[in-house]
């Protein structure tokens, strides 16, 4: 009988090592490790629930009231700091840029570091550089700041997703959670454009109360985050630095270019134009094929941790999940999106600048789409778990598209309600329909230790998707006001504002055949691809227990 010889004692001890690193990096280990045991039936009060999800959609409150305030005052900043009318979108464009370029890598750092910290590390951008914009005197300073207060969004949207996800188990609960944070978009919008319009056109300080009361608001937010959330759970894993910074550099050039390329010196065919826009493009293939073999080289049971084979930022097998219908609920925010978006800024601007409307004026006048949008996220709430996705998203989007084309063919001379009325009522469906059921769908097919990440792709969906509209359309109007002004006989000034009255309507009504476009493209994408997901709400209501064994879902399941 012949004896194999036995293994020593080191080669026993390096083959259970070995065993160990690939169990640790395998999602089920990842999820048991992020969500560790002393969350497991945790009993959490009631009350602290509450407080959660009151947190978390004061976060969006925040978030969307910092954009829509400005909206607002868009025309007041232009005269007071002598703005362009064509560089006015930057005042927007620049907190939805870095927001939506950031978000992913907050995301990410979320998952690993803790949703807690980069809660709290965000409700602390948005209070300094709120500020800050509130003192600043110049429009290029102000964009800057803009910029850099868009990274406080970056950082509490998908952490406050995290949270949500996590304190929350698949249940009727859970939609409640998510509508009710969804439902954030439009009283932020409401908030906003209501206290923005009041303060800049009755404050001794006009415009920048708003970016004051931004601050206080995010203070508030942020000391109610560090009082309710769980304490973190954190990973050791690496950061994609490289990738983090291939896509980030990317995308703002790409968009950027978007924003500049009709008012560059030599429009489209200026040379800084052509460059940035090759160069944007590189690095989000770049970052592509990085992100492709990171998740690679996550599969390959040999390969050694190392600091540069960092897990990826985002695996692109993220975007085949639910066979293919995550990409199509991710493009469909991005579409829906570049048409709200839009769609909000010029309505603005027809009421300021064509019928020469004050803000208050024009504040009133969208009142209707916060109410709506409110109902919109109860109805959501009490009928996710009945009707199937596929009818909030084609009837959102085609409501929306509506809204776009009696914008398109309204009649100047005719009341506030034959027009601007109901599309203000119809409007806000496709946002808050897409967003609240798309952000329960996410959290349902997306494991525990991609929550933040896989929120944070739907929000990074939605923020290039208002800088991306507003971009289009606002080349859009520049070109189709230029070329009716020439052939009225008119050469447009470099603030637009000697040209006729007949070419800047023709301009907005451009402008939003464009939202509609982009909008009814969303409709057709969902009724084609999302007809077979199903109802991604839950009926059954749980108790509020943080347990690993009813989060985790499997994806494959909800095909």
């Amino acid at each position: 009988m012949i004896s194999l010889p036995r293994a020593s004692h080191y080669q026993i001890s390096r083959k259970q090592e070995i065993m160990s690193k690939e169990s640790n990096r395998s999602p089920v280990c990842q999820d048991l490790n992020l969500e560790k045991a002393k969350h497991n039936n945790a009993q959490r009060s009631l009350w602290r629930s509450i407080c959660i999800i009151v947190t978390c959609t004061a976060a969006m409150v925040v978030n969307i009231a910092s954009t829509s305030s400005v909206s607002i005052a868009l025309p007041t900043i232009e005269r007071d700091l002598h703005f362009k009318e064509e560089q006015l979108q930057w005042l927007v464009s620049a907190y939805s840029l870095s927001s939506g370029c950031l978000l992913l890598f907050f995301g990410r750092l979320a998952d690993i570091y803790g949703r807690k910290k980069a809660f709290m590390i965000g409700t602390l951008c948005q209070v300094v550089f709120s500020l800050g914009g509130g003192f600043a005197q110049d429009g290029i300073t102000l964009v800057i700041l803009r910029a850099f207060q868009g990274i406080g969004g970056a950082a509490t949207i998908p952490s406050a997703l995290g949270i949500l996800a996590h304190a929350f188990p698949p249940s009727r609960m859970r939609s409640i959670a998510f509508a009710t944070f969804a439902a954030g978009a439009p009283v932020g919008g409401a908030f906003g454009m209501i206290i923005g319009g009041v303060l800049t056109q009755l404050s001794s300080t006009h415009w920048r109360s708003s970016f004051y009361l931004i601050a206080v608001m995010s203070t508030l937010t942020g000391i109610s985050g560090m009082i309710s959330f769980d304490a973190d759970v954190t990973a050791t894993e690496a950061v994609d630095w490289i990738g983090a910074s291939l896509v980030t550099v990317g995308l703002v050039l790409i968009v950027f270019v978007l924003g500049q390329g009709e008012v560059a010196s030599q429009g489209w065919k200026t040379p800084y134009i052509i460059i940035l826009l090759i160069v944007g493009i590189i690095m989000v293939s770049l970052f592509l094929l990085w992100e492709r073999y990171l998740e690679q080289s996550m599969d390959d049971p040999s390969r050694t941790p190392s600091a540069w084979t960092p897990p990826p930022l985002m695996k692109l097998s993220l975007w085949t999940r639910a066979k293919g219908r995550m990409a199509v609920i991710l493009v469909i925010a991005l579409l829906n999106w570049c048409a709200f978006t839009s769609w909000s800024f010029w309505v603005q601007l027809y009421y300021q600048n064509y019928l020469l409307l004050t803000p208050m004026q024009t504040m009133l006048r969208f009142i209707p789409l916060f109410i709506v949008g409110c109902l919109c996220n109860v109805f959501v709430a009490m009928s996710v778990g009945k009707l199937p996705l596929v009818v909030f998203a084609v009837s959102g989007t085609l409501l929306t598209a509506s809204a776009a084309i009696m914008f398109a063919v309204i009649d100047t001379t005719a009341s506030y309600w034959v027009s601007g009325f109901p599309a203000t009522i119809v409007v806000v469906f496709g946002a808050d329909f897409v967003y609240a059921s798309g952000t329960i769908f996410i959290a349902k097919i997306a494991p525990p230790h991609e929550r933040s990440v896989a929120g944070a792709l739907f929000q990074t969906m939605t923020q290039l998707g208002g800088a991306v509209g507003l971009a289009v359309s606002t080349l859009v109007f520049n070109v189709v006001v230029a070329n009716e002004s020439a052939n009225a006989g008119v050469t447009v000034n470099s603030t637009g504002s000697n040209a006729p009255r007949s070419a800047q309507l023709k301009g907005y009504r451009s402008a939003q055949w464009t939202c509609a476009s982009f909008v009814l493209l969303a409709a057709l994408l969902a009724a084609i691809f999302l007809y077979g997901v199903g109802i991604v709400g839950d009926k059954k209501i749980s108790k509020h227990v943080d347990n690993d064994n009813t989060i985790a879902v499997r994806p494959e399941s909800d095909g």
